[in-house]
């Protein structure tokens, strides 16, 4: 879903360290003895030297083999495969993995400009079955083959040379070189002659090209967290053989592999020899210029569950044990047309998956994870837009240099128009306490009003035009905007003037005069229109015997359809570092939801508390709960098998889904902040039968 700009990058960047990038001679020295005998602090880090570290992740790595073609006898048959047969070669599913070692590498550096070369070694449990469903095997008269084929790589390794730019207290770059992988195929066939069941093994070499990028943060002289990707190409084993199927049509089988991996990781690394820290300087104004906006963000967000009571599940269901990670990249790039006009471009990378592929939780437990999730790097443009700002006189305001604001001084009382593709989100509902889960709270309950359906494709963000309204001590501003073409579509609609989403809202801005503290108050409404199917007359047709799943009566009966709903939303400050929060929201549930989650009603609220106290005055504590409910109808749509946005467990005995969620987000400098975050979930999905579940993730976060 989407990550909105608006609060989600608290760090700003320092002028001086990108105009030395940008290859700007610094000034010498004054010729005084005293000047000359104190060394200025650099305006970025040199990274020379040699370097040590650890790396790894959970459910942030993919990887895939490409079968065939496959003989049996000589005999071509189909590939081991997991699709139809067709005789073609064919790629497993991707499987995920837990990846884990050690890394070494030496970098040199002139100016900005890095060189360097590294080489690791790591060990994964990367594995995945691949069934064969070729036909002509096992019939009456002909023996089966090899009926299940696991492939399994347990080392990685590389050497790759680097190319990179610091600024700062940051290194991003590029990689190349060379990676290879071991992998073991064990394959599985029965033997109908004897009874018994014949195995075989053999282990195959791969070596390949490896391209990659990352990002590298120094906490201090000594140690720096990095994410790190790379798509590995490992090539081809050549044909090889896989056993002997027993039998007359029968014979020694052989077939080809290849192997390719996209692997994210996250690093921690020791520098030796130490690295010189550049002054944490105040900001002195946008880096680029009056005219230009140049910030960026990188998250990474590793998750797990614990096994849990399931003693059932559907399609949608969450899966216990596992452990999943997503990662997004995104630049935020504004140029300043004239004084009230202003564009807006946002690529985003995006990589990885929620847990169970973001499914089984209507409050999902991942802020980060996206519908549209994908075992490699996606590059979307998530965001494109005009603002066009009318100054209606009086008072002004500054806004700084930030995530698409680009420092300009503004009426305090004006019109703003917004036109183009943007993430609601941005603009509507925000919170200062829970609404960024790239730094505070992750659960979609927490951090959005969440029966609130707000139109969206799979990443989270829909075209159309918001105006608002705004003055010092309230604003009201309203989108029309697009809608999926169905739920869980990919496509906006374009039929805009027949199907669309209209939201409105009115802020009201307050100091509270016995704890002279701000506050913001939000009311909120929205109605979409959208081709949907309407939950009673399904489970209706379903129970009457018209369809014997109810998931084709409601392909069969979709059309234009609204949904209304309304949401509050408060936050408040009661002291300078301790804050309060809470939402409230519903939705008619009479119709299907068509781009957020199955969510009819939801409450919320929580605090969150700056670390002052404690001597860590940029740390921040958060504690939150959320309880969300459905409307009677959507209930028995979900008892007789219905599937909904995240959830369906294929039957239902209900009760309230109930969340906690509590984190300790640590700064690690203007840049860079790392979150450990724990939650627990009471009837995921909505299912007294399932659960409770606990949920542990880790949350690395870096911006400029």
């Amino acid at each position: 879903m989407p990550r909105f700009f608006a609060p989600s990058i608290p760090g700003v960047s320092r002028t001086a360290a990108l105009l030395v990038g940008l290859g700007l001679a610094q000034t010498a020295q004054a010729a005084d003895p005293a000047a000359s005998r104190t060394t200025p602090s650099p305006a970025f880090i040199d990274w020379s030297g040699a370097y040590l570290g650890l790396e790894g992740s959970a459910g942030a790595s993919f990887g895939a083999f490409n079968f065939g073609p496959t003989s049996v006898g000589g005999r071509s048959v189909p590939a081991f495969k997991t699709g139809d047969a067709t005789g073609r070669a064919d790629r497993s599913r991707e499987a995920t993995t837990a990846v884990g070692g050690v890394l070494a590498g030496y970098n040199w550096q002139t100016g900005p400009w890095l060189t360097g070369v590294e080489a690791d070694v790591f060990g994964s449990n990367l594995k995945r079955p691949v069934a064969s469903t070729a036909p002509g095997f096992g019939t009456e008269s002909v023996d089966p083959a090899f009926s299940l084929v696991r492939v399994k790589s347990d080392a990685f390794g590389a050497v790759r040379a680097r190319l990179g730019y610091a600024f700062e207290r940051s290194l991003i770059y590029a990689t190349f070189g060379l990676a290879g992988a071991e992998a073991r195929f064990l394959a599985t066939y029965p033997d109908l002659a004897t009874g018994l069941v014949g195995t075989a093994r053999r282990d195959r070499s791969f070596l390949g090209f490896t391209l990659g990028a990352g990002v590298q943060f120094a906490v201090d002289e000594h140690l720096s967290l990095g994410i790190d990707y790379r798509y590995n190409d490992l090539g081809g084993s050549g044909r090889f053989n896989l056993g002997t199927v027993p039998g007359a049509a029968g014979g020694p089988v052989s077939t080809r592999a290849s192997f390719i991996a996209n692997e994210v990781m996250a690093r921690l690394i020791w520098h030796p020899a130490g690295l010189r820290l550049p002054d944490e300087a105040e900001d002195s104004g946008p880096v680029l210029g009056e005219r230009f906006s140049l910030h960026g963000q990188t998250t990474f967000f590793n998750q797990a569950v614990s096994g849990f009571r399931a003693p059932y599940s559907g399609p949608n269901s969450l899966v216990p044990n596992q452990a999943q990670a997503t990662t997004t990249a995104t630049l935020f790039l504004g140029l300043k047309l004239t004084d009230s006009t202003e564009l807006y471009y946002n690529p985003e990378f995006s990589q990885g998956f929620g847990l169970s592929r973001t499914l089984g939780v209507a409050g999902f437990t991942n802020g980060e994870a996206q519908k549209a999730g994908a075992p490699f790097p996606k590059l979307r443009s998530a965001r494109y837009f005009v603002k066009q700002t009318f100054g209606l006189g009086g008072e002004t305001e500054t806004l700084p240099d930030g995530p698409n604001q680009i420092a300009n001084t503004y009426d305090v009382e004006r019109i703003t128009v917004i036109a183009g593709k943007f993430a609601m989100g941005d603009y509507f509902d925000g919170n200062r306490y829970a609404h960024d889960p790239r730094v505070d709270f992750a659960n979609w309950g927490l951090w959005s009003s969440a029966a609130w359906d707000f139109p969206a494709n799979l990443p989270g963000y829909t075209q159309g035009v918001l105006v608002e309204y705004n003055r010092a001590a309230f604003a009201v501003r309203a989108a029309y905007t697009q809608v999926p073409k169905e739920p869980s579509s990919d496509v906006l609609d374009p039929r805009v003037f027949e199907r669309g989403g209209f939201t409105v809202e009115f802020e009201e801005r307050h100091v509270l005069p016995f704890l002279d503290q701000p506050g913001k108050l939000r009311l909120g409404a929205f109605s979409n229109v959208g081709n949907s199917a309407r939950y009673r007359e399904v489970v209706g047709l379903t129970q009457a015997g018209a369809f014997d799943d109810i998931n084709d009566a409601v392909a069969a009966t979709r059309r234009p359809r609204r949904k209304s709903g309304v949401y509050i939303n408060l936050e408040q400050a009661v002291t300078a570092d301790l804050g309060v929060f809470a939402r409230a929201s519903a939705a008619d549930g009479r119709n299907e939801n068509l781009s957020f989650t199955d969510i009819d009603r939801s409450f919320s609220g929580g605090v969150s508390l700056k670390g002052a106290r404690w001597g860590r005055p940029d740390d921040t504590i958060g504690l939150g709960t959320s309880m969300n409910q459905l409307s009677p109808s959507h209930r028995a749509y979900f008892a007789n098998g219905g599937l909904g946005l995240l959830i369906g467990d294929g039957r239902l005995t209900y009760a309230p889904e109930r969340a906690v969620e509590t984190y300790y987000a640590l700064s690690l400098g203007k840049a860079l902040v790392l979150t450990a975050d724990y939650q627990f979930v009471a009837n995921p999905a909505y299912n007294r039968d399932r659960g409770p579940a606990h949920f542990f993730g880790t949350r690395l976060h870096a911006d400029f």
